[in-house]
């Protein structure tokens, strides 16, 4: 019986028969047990090994806990969140003093993250049909995990202080990959349509130079991620809008003043 349950063809078998609710506990669980054996290990020595083992990770526990109707672009789509969330997290640890008062308060937001980001993506996977305030709730965590996402990846790249051209190819590149994902959730099509990916490239173009903008400006380094999160923020909320058919004088207007007013205010803490 254990040997045909852990066997790959008893596996896919198990897999439909446990609920969805608890396969995403269940690899909840088993993603914050490697990021807490992460945190024990010195940074300089093992982040490679780490970076693979929980992307490896990340996909895996993604595909158990989203596991029915998989189909076409959700193989890559439905698994860039929880790859980026999980990633974003170990390198932002670092940055932080590495003891206790740091590590379980660290894991505990994680693990809510984690299980948070594995809910929307079960939703938009099978859940969107049943409930389009399931699915409204979906969409507005996952804006949110996505804003974090962003502001994490932010600290830690500028962080490292690489080569302005390779800090701004970096962030444009997560930029791209985070877009794709919220563009796709206005459609949900088992294919991407080129147009998304075209906005999804012009959303890297504006952030690409709107990063080497702030690397020749003196912000300080939570300032800066401040700054691009609030790019990305304004200019995403435009494109998606303008995906979906709603874009309106106000909603450029709004997201427009929003990234301004944030960029001012910067200005004064030279």
């Amino acid at each position: 019986m254990l040997a045909n349950v852990l066997s790959l063809k008893g596996f896919k078998k198990t897999l439909p028969n446990i609920p969805a609710r608890i396969r995403i506990i269940i690899a909840t669980a088993v993603m914050l047990t490697g990021m807490a054996i992460s945190t024990f290990f010195p940074f300089g020595g093992a982040w490679l090994w780490f970076l693979i083992i929980l992307s490896v990770c990340a996909y895996v526990t993604t595909y158990i806990a989203v596991y029915e109707g998989i189909d076409g672009v959700e193989w890559y789509v439905l698994f860039i969140m929880p790859i980026l969330l999980s990633l974003g997290l170990y390198l932002f640890y670092f940055l932080l003093p590495v003891r206790w008062l740091t590590r379980l308060p660290f894991l505990m937001i994680f693990a809510a993250g984690y299980y948070a980001l594995l809910l929307t993506s079960n939703i938009f996977n099978v859940g969107v049909e049943k409930s389009i305030q399931l699915y409204r709730a979906a969409f507005s965590i996952n804006v949110l995990l996505q804003t974090i996402v962003m502001f994490l990846w932010s600290i830690v790249v500028f962080s490292f202080r690489f080569n302005f051209l390779v800090t701004a190819l970096i962030m444009s590149s997560i930029a791209v990959l985070v877009s794709i994902q919220l563009l796709w959730t206005v459609t949900l099509n088992q294919h991407m349509e080129s147009k998304l990916v075209r906005y999804a490239a012009i959303q890297g173009i504006l952030l690409f130079e709107l990063c080497i903008l702030l690397t020749f400006i003196p912000f300080k380094l939570n300032i800066v991620a401040l700054i691009f999160t609030a790019g990305y923020y304004s200019s995403m909320s435009i494109l998606y809008h303008y995906s979906g058919e709603r874009l309106f004088q106000n909603v450029v207007r709004e997201n427009s003043l929003v990234f301004i007013f944030v960029f001012i205010v910067a200005l004064f803490t030279i």
